[in-house]
């Protein structure tokens, strides 16, 4: 299973399944989305607590280990970044993906700012911000 293809196919169950799942359980709902940020409705909080709790233990097991070092400078306003826009846009990057296969095409204006923002941060690291991207090349 190592040939191209074999990963290419692996990628593409992996993808299928992970899509459904994440449909099936309401993260593709623009108004689950909403009511989680508006801490109406704790389920998906409690479901990316049950996420993290898992790969906690996951690593644990594993003996994964972070090597230590400082955190990256963008690490912080990036955060602050991804979750505004997901909080706006009802949806992290993957999320806008399943919403227009699930027939919600609104989620295409989503697309496309996700494109223009990497873009504006492409052409705003180059010309004035001067940060480092490490291992995190856009």
């Amino acid at each position: 299973m190592r040939t191209r293809g074999g990963i290419l196919l692996a990628n593409i169950v992996t993808g299928l399944a992970l899509g459904f799942t994440v449909t099936s359980i309401g993260f593709g709902d623009y108004a689950e989305l909403n009511r989680m940020f508006t801490f109406q409705d704790p389920r998906m909080l409690l479901s990316f607590a049950g996420a993290i709790v898992i790969i906690v233990c996951v690593f644990a097991l594993l003996r994964v280990r972070r090597t230590p070092g400082r955190i990256h400078a963008g690490v912080i306003p990036g955060a602050v970044l991804f979750g505004t826009g997901w909080a706006i846009s009802g949806g992290c990057p993957a999320i806008p993906i399943i919403q227009v296969s699930s027939g919600y095409l609104p989620a295409l204006v989503t697309i496309v700012g996700i494109v223009v923002g990497v873009r504006l941060c492409r052409w705003a690291r180059g010309r004035h911000l001067r940060i480092d991207s490490g291992s995190c090349e856009l």
